[in-house]
């Protein structure tokens, strides 16, 4: 993966950001029953010029692989939350956006220093909606705000 340009948002009142990785969730984020949503490779291709990007999930229909193929991302199958929450700790939480609907999203979600929660087709988890520092009504508008950063920029402002 090349190296990325990173997002930088100055954040009034707080910590300004430099996001230089995105980790996303695939089941119930990226995708609905499986099939990655209309519009999030277009965006991916986008963000992959400015962010190193790593999907990981439990892949509860068995597409993801094939969903992402010939897009920027990495692709990491994982079991539990606990193994999300444990490639965070493998990174600079520093430098992290990270993006889930689930319940095993939470622990990833709460560790980065960008934490968005979206409510897509397949719902959102609570104990991720507590977790999160951010929350979308969908996983278009989640990657519009790091697209956009003056967004993200209104939304965690002091």
């Amino acid at each position: 993966m090349a190296t990325s340009t990173g997002i930088h948002v100055d954040i009034p009142g707080g910590q300004p950001l430099a996001l230089t990785h995105l980790l996303l969730d695939f089941t119930g984020t990226l995708s609905c029953d499986g099939v990655l949503l209309p519009g999030v490779g277009e965006r991916l291709k986008q963000l992959g010029k400015k962010l190193d990007i790593t999907v990981l999930t439990a892949d509860t229909f068995g597409t993801a692989a094939r969903q992402v193929e010939g897009l920027p991302v990495a692709f990491h199958r994982i079991q539990t939350g606990r193994d999300k929450a444990d490639f965070v700790r493998g990174l600079s939480s520093s430098g992290i956006a990270s993006i889930g609907n689930g319940r095993n999203d939470a622990e990833m979600v709460r560790m980065s220093a960008v934490g968005i929660a979206v409510v897509g087709p397949e719902g959102c988890s609570g104990e991720l909606i507590a977790s999160a520092k951010v929350i979308c009504r969908d996983i278009l508008d989640a990657l519009d705000l790091l697209l956009n950063p003056l967004r993200l920029k209104a939304t965690l402002r002091d």
